[in-house]
């Protein structure tokens, strides 16, 4: 039986091509999944341009499990399906930790799971860091991205105040529809109002803004730099208001104390339950992932990229 995966080749388009690859070899506690479905991440993206010919990229997946695992943990064989791996999840067949794996709802589609693992998870584990935010003030930045797509509705789901921070201001009626009560256009933060909460994925000059926009008490999770890593910001602004706090945030890190496949679950119930909805953009076959790449890096479309196997 052949197995194709995704992997890194410099001298392609992208970098990106589909070439054979040996038969994943699974632990006791791993499950072989077909792969139907895999989205996009620019971090993964990012590291292909970098990585070394023959690395093979990817976290997000959705497919049926074509072997259980051996030690009887996880779902059942021809159970449908979405995980996450640490790399090489574009493939056909891939080896899968049960504890990253969920079952999905008859209703949520391979599609609509495949956007669950990295964006999904990042705004679900994210949001929870602040604690209840029933009736507090969130404010999401790069709100029309995969994480703040998931994160606008997420908080408006919790009961919190929402506020989207978009750059254009033609982006501000997308938020709006997701469910952002107001919505910040730039790349600044006013200081006012304040926030109990930020979900920012930015960086540069809007971090350094969304610091001093913190309320006493309030905290500030900081999970990309799409803008700029680098940061510079008043001091003054951020320790007078007390006890706010700056977390940084990386999902593979927050994974050690919660395992994937419980917020795989929640959240693979709560689309299945018509209370929140992924964002794709853009669906295409897998044999297109060179090109697609390249229009993710270049924000050439909002939201999620997902890729079909046959």
């Amino acid at each position: 039986m052949s197995n194709r995966a995704v992997v890194v080749d410099p001298g392609a388009p992208g970098r990106l091509v589909i070439r054979p690859v040996p038969e994943p070899v699974p632990d006791r506690g791993e499950a072989i999944v077909r792969v139907r479905a895999l989205s996009l991440n620019r971090g993964e993206v990012r590291r292909s341009g970098l990585a070394a010919a023959g690395w093979r990229p990817g976290w997000d997946l959705a497919g049926t499990v074509e072997r259980a695992a051996a030690d009887g943990s996880g779902p059942r064989q021809d159970a449908r399906v979405v995980g996450l791996l640490p790399e090489g999840a574009w493939a056909e067949r891939v080896a899968v930790p049960t504890h990253a794996l969920a079952e999905l709802p008859d209703k949520v589609t391979f599609s609509q799971a495949a956007t669950f693992p990295v964006a999904g998870l990042t705004a679900l584990y994210a949001l929870a860091k602040r604690g209840q935010i029933l009736a507090r003030r969130v404010l999401v930045t790069g709100a029309t991205g995969g994480v703040g797509d998931f994160a606008v509705q997420l908080a408006r789901l919790g009961g919190a105040h929402v506020t989207a921070s978009v750059r254009r201001a033609e982006q501000a009626a997308s938020v709006r529809q997701l469910g952002a009560h107001e919505v910040v256009v730039g790349d600044e933060i006013p200081a006012s109002p304040k926030y109990d909460l930020v979900i920012e994925s930015v960086g540069g000059r809007t971090l350094g803004t969304a610091l001093a926009a913190l309320e006493r008490g309030g905290m500030c999770v900081t999970l990309g730099v799409s803008a700029a890593a680098e940061v510079t910001f008043d001091t003054r602004t951020f320790f007078v208001s007390g006890r706010t706090t700056l977390y940084g945030f990386y999902l593979f890190v927050e994974l050690g104390n919660d395992p994937a496949g419980h917020g795989l679950r929640r959240l693979g119930e709560l689309v299945a339950a018509g209370q929140i909805s992924p964002h794709i953009s853009l669906e295409r076959p897998w044999t297109e992932i060179g090109q697609v790449a390249r229009d993710l890096v270049d924000r050439r479309f909002p939201g999620k990229a997902v890729l079909t196997l046959e």
